[in-house]
């Protein structure tokens, strides 16, 4: 049994679930916005760890989270269970494709399959979260826009060049970039990843600014200020 993984307000113990936790899901989770708005939908929750930190953070949020995978559904319950909102939280086994007849969301949130192609993970759990053959970029938008309010917002976070990818396709669908953020490891490295807003309208421009995650061998102060309020030793 994995021993799990300690925040400030509730753990996370995986399981043997595909995707553990991560500094993308931390991140995507201590940056997306719910704002006043009251329904959530995680998609892929994994462990649930998406769905934990946006309770926390918005006590009004009422999140579905959802997987097609049971393993990751019983992870999810398991760890809401153990949380102060379990009762904020229904954690349900479905393939979000198929899920036809769901009800629309203000905010949906999502660290997606990423791998387009090469080489799957050995542990069939792990190809599925995160290898796109289960969900691909298109689908994706597809789902968002089936499941979102009109005034509803998506945040996702992806690898720099599956960001571009997605987002170049995001237009097809009706949806359009509000805010981007561009992840850099150190000022000198490149851009490895970008946390991203669409909506269904259109902004004048999109939103965009850069996030360090360490300079000089320290966490920047504007990492420590996303995730204070999660990570223990922030």
């Amino acid at each position: 049994m994995n021993k799990g993984f300690q925040f400030k307000q509730f753990s996370i113990v995986d399981n043997g679930c595909g995707m553990a936790v991560s500094t993308d899901g931390v991140l995507l989770g201590a940056w997306a916005d719910a704002g006043e708005h009251n329904a959530v939908l995680d998609i892929g929750t994994g462990t649930g760890l998406l769905s934990l930190m946006m309770a926390q953070r918005f006590p009004h949020a009422q999140i579905t989270a959802i997987d097609i995978d049971q393993h990751a559904v019983n992870c999810a319950r398991d760890n809401s269970e153990q949380s102060a909102w379990q009762n904020r939280i229904n954690v349900i086994h479905q393939d979000i494709i198929q899920w036809r007849n769901g009800p629309l969301f203000d905010t949906i949130i999502c660290n997606p399959p990423y791998f387009n192609s090469g080489e799957q993970a050995s542990d069939q759990r792990r190809a599925t979260a995160r290898h796109t053959d289960t969900l691909s970029h298109d689908s994706l938008l597809k789902v968002i826009k089936a499941h979102l309010f009109p005034h509803g917002q998506a945040h996702l976070i992806l690898p720099s060049v599956e960001a571009d990818q997605l987002s170049a396709k995001a237009h097809e669908h009706d949806l359009y970039c509000q805010r981007l953020t561009l992840v850099k490891p150190t000022p000198a490295k490149p851009v490895s990843r970008k946390l991203m807003t669409l909506t269904a309208t259109k902004p004048d421009k999109c939103q965009e600014n850069t996030l360090v995650i360490q300079e000089d061998g320290a966490y920047t102060v504007d990492f420590v200020a996303l995730t204070r309020d999660f990570y223990l030793k922030m």
